[in-house]
């Protein structure tokens, strides 16, 4: 296997390693309010999450940024209980068109975060490759571009999820919205009062 393929596969296994669930349901709410007819939206706000993460992810990695890690284990429960807010008072019209414009910014700006979190898990991971700097594009680019296969992979499978619950079983899409943006919120809350911040 090569450098890349290995690197690829663990940033792949990272983000849908179901121990590490934090990120998973970052993406299950910001997915909540979607269906498959908005899929060219919920692909810009998964890759804006992705810059978001891929830039936070090299500064922290070369000590640019540096924040502790009880504040982003803080953080990361924020940005989704703040997602499941924004999703509860959003408006189905404005799923679509300049609003967006707020979410996508809001998706990178949480990227940011969850990028930190990754970055975490790298240090601990890679931290004699860390030491090369020469060699650690490639695998940063091969992380995130695994981070970014197995995001879509879970987003795909949540729009599957609700393609059952919204035409199969008949749920309304409001309804819909509200159990998982209430039950992403109740399991944040959790984490949140988990964290070592307090």
């Amino acid at each position: 296997m090569s450098d890349f393929s290995l690197y690829l596969k663990l940033g792949f296994n990272h983000i849908t390693d179901l121990t590490a669930y934090d990120h998973i349901l970052f993406l299950v709410a910001l997915c909540a309010i979607y269906q498959l007819k908005h899929w060219k939206s919920i692909f810009i706000l998964v890759t804006a999450f992705t810059l978001g993460h891929s830039l936070s992810l090299m500064l922290a990695v070369f000590n640019i940024v540096n924040i502790r890690t009880d504040i982003v284990e803080f953080l990361i429960p924020v940005t989704i209980i703040l997602t499941c807010l924004f999703n509860i008072y959003q408006k189905e019209e404005e799923l679509v068109g300049n609003s967006m414009k707020i979410k996508y910014g809001l998706a990178s700006f949480f990227g940011l975060i969850h990028g930190l979190g990754f970055s975490n898990y790298l240090k601990q991971t890679f931290s004699l490759l860390l030491k090369e700097e020469f060699s650690i594009f490639q695998p940063l680019l091969a992380f995130n571009v695994g981070l970014e296969l197995g995001q879509l992979v879970i987003v795909l499978f949540i729009l599957g999820i609700t393609f059952i619950f919204l035409n199969g079983l008949k749920t309304k899409q409001r309804e819909w919205n509200l159990f998982i943006s209430g039950l992403c919120s109740g399991i944040s809350l959790i984490l949140l009062m988990e964290t070592k911040f307090w």
